[in-house]
């Protein structure tokens, strides 16, 4: 089976690209992770300016889910331009910036300055759970909100942009039809769930220095499924990163199957290690071998209502 696929223009060798928040933080790093299988991956946010992040700790995990409140740290644009500026040369796949700002003015700003640096597509983060304390609610929980950042980056770069949403809203669908009216070119989902809540029971506070972040992992794929669900049903000629709990290739293959093109892969590396991207390669040609399949492209989308080929129900 054939793993290709092309997404807003760009072609990639396999559909699984590295998420934002995992490794994305050097060149060298990014460099690695397509050496270990990734058909492409996705820089940390990037801000205007630094910006600290949450004290530790910041992270817990167990066999079901992540918790992390790392609270999106990073050095800023002049860092992202030697780290960026050090993955093109040479650049072994394509790349992903994924940028985040607290006023809409300010994602105008970053997506110029990003442009600049010629990555492939801009991903833009309105959806982080865990900094609400600092800026509110975010942009990707209200349709005007989210529509308004899109036109201010829209209007500030020809790249294609892909603006990451949130889970935490009531129709997904409706937040996904604003921004791609605004000037999306696709979509992202999902963002971390919640933000979730721990407790140490023998210091009886929460776990976390924040006290609350978002919540990813194996437990949230099947609300990743049904946001990459909903989208594609409503917006079924936008291409869709579906992200949110992919550990195996079996979990890929669900992504794309309710409509996704390219497949985010993050918490997996902790759970697999960073050879994971090979391992769901593998994984899913596999499958698709042993079913005849010969390319991503005959499963996209089937598992909409009418989608179903007869050509699969002799198989198991």
């Amino acid at each position: 089976m054939q793993l290709n696929v092309e997404f807003c223009g760009v072609k990639f060798r396999n559909p699984l690209v590295l998420a934002s928040g995992v490794l994305g933080v050097t060149g060298a790093s990014l460099k690695f992770v397509v050496e270990n299988g990734a058909g492409g991956v996705t820089t940390k946010s990037i801000w205007r300016e630094g910006h600290t992040g949450h004290p530790n700790p910041v992270i817990i995990a167990n066999d079901h889910f992540m918790l992390n409140a790392v609270g999106l740290p990073d050095a800023g644009i002049e860092k992202a331009h030697i780290e960026i500026g050090e993955y093109m040369k040479g650049k072994p796949a394509p790349l992903i910036a994924n940028i985040v700002e607290a006023r809409i003015a300010d994602f105008a700003e970053v997506a110029e300055k990003v442009s600049a640096l010629h990555p492939d597509i801009i991903e833009v983060n309105i959806s982080c759970p865990n900094v609400e304390d600092e800026f509110g609610k975010p942009f990707a929980c209200s349709t005007h909100d989210a529509a308004a950042v899109t036109r201010a980056v829209r209007a500030k770069t020809k790249l294609p942009i892909v603006i990451k949403l949130s889970p935490n809203v009531l129709n997904i669908a409706e937040i996904a039809r604003a921004v791609v009216d605004a000037g999306a070119d696709g979509i992202c989902a999902i963002n971390t769930v919640g933000p979730g809540l721990l407790i140490d029971l023998e210091t009886r506070e929460p776990i976390l220095a924040n006290k609350v972040g978002g919540v990813s992992g194996p437990a949230i794929k099947p609300l990743s499924l049904k946001a990459v669900y909903d989208i594609h049903k409503a917006l079924p000629k936008v291409p869709i990163i579906g992200t949110g709990g992919v550990i195996t290739g079996e979990d890929a293959l669900e992504m794309i199957m309710v409509g996704a093109t390219l497949v985010g892969v993050g918490t997996a590396v902790y759970y697999r290690g960073v050879d994971c991207f090979q391992k769901i390669n593998d994984e899913m040609m596999e499958w698709g071998k042993k079913r005849g399949i010969k390319n991503l492209d005959e499963l996209r989308g089937v598992a909409h209502a009418g989608a179903y080929s007869k050509k699969f129900q002799n198989y198991s």
